[in-house]
């Protein structure tokens, strides 16, 4: 029964997607792999911003939108019907559960169901071996699920000489701030071709929490002018990456930039 639902939610999302996410991306190819998107739980809404669909299918993927569950044997069918995840951005994690720290009065909203199922869908897609990417929550996500800690809000938590705004009042696809990517990495590999010569690169910012403690086994690969972490990958695992910034915003616009990070999950998952 659950793998039937799941194959109705399945065809229910390449439908609509078909209808809201059109004429502009290539035609799907025969055989493309399937990326999961982890949805947002808003009012006991399953939903994902129609940025996210549009860039994998500009990448050559299937977007399929993975309904928020706190059942473990669902979120395992999930990873075991998908061939690539994509976590999402959105609320902040609760930080007494998670890593054991009191919250702050800066804390954002929290949704528990959405961090169990994020957490825990983060480490079974680790687990069965598929590529993950993390976009902004989804970055923390990864680092949270696999032993590190985030600032709860960077603006009363980090000093810097060089602060930098982290929340931009700018549009979706506009890069407000500049991160410096490290050489050696995945994420330097994936963006060589569009960084400046000091490994220097605009990317919007729609956050007030990062990365903290790094989580054992995992670099950090781009830091923001206050030292913020701004990228994460997997040591030994090309295909775990996370990142701060929304690169969808600008590739659903036609700025592909960004658009490798997407064809890296979906190419890693044919």
């Amino acid at each position: 029964m659950i793998r039937t639902l799941f194959i109705q939610i399945l065809f229910i999302t390449l439908f609509t997607g078909g209808i809201y996410a059109q004429s502009k991306e290539p035609a799907v190819q025969e055989k493309a792999p399937i990326i999961g998107l982890s949805a947002t739980y808003e009012t006991g809404q399953n939903s994902v911003p129609n940025t996210y669909i549009i860039a994998v299918r500009k990448a050559g993927g299937i977007p399929v939108v993975l309904p928020v569950t706190d059942d473990p044997e669902i979120i395992l069918r999930m990873v075991e019907a998908i061939d690539g995840l994509i976590l999402t951005g959105g609320e902040d994690l609760d930080p007494l559960r998670w890593y054991g720290e009191e919250p702050l009065p800066a804390m954002g909203a929290i949704v528990p169901i959405r961090d169990f199922f994020d957490i825990h869908l983060a480490r079974t897609a680790v687990e069965q071996g598929i590529p993950v990417l993390g976009i902004c929550r989804g970055e923390q996500t990864l680092n949270v699920a696999f032993g590190g800690t985030l600032y709860q809000d960077i603006p009363s938590q980090v000093r810097s000489d060089t602060p930098v705004k982290h929340n931009q009042r700018a549009p979706r696809e506009y890069g407000s701030h500049t991160i410096t990517v490290t050489e050696g990495t995945v994420l330097h590999n994936l963006l060589k071709d569009v960084l400046e010569k000091d490994n220097t690169f605009r990317v919007n910012s729609y956050h007030h929490q990062a990365v903290k403690d790094l989580a054992p086994g995992f670099i950090i690969s781009a830091y923001a002018k206050d030292g913020v972490p701004e990228a994460i990958e997997m040591m030994g695992n090309p295909h775990v990456l996370g990142v701060q910034f929304h690169p969808e915003g600008p590739v659903s616009q036609g700025d592909h930039a960004l658009l490798p990070l997407f064809r890296h999950v979906v190419e890693a998952a044919r």
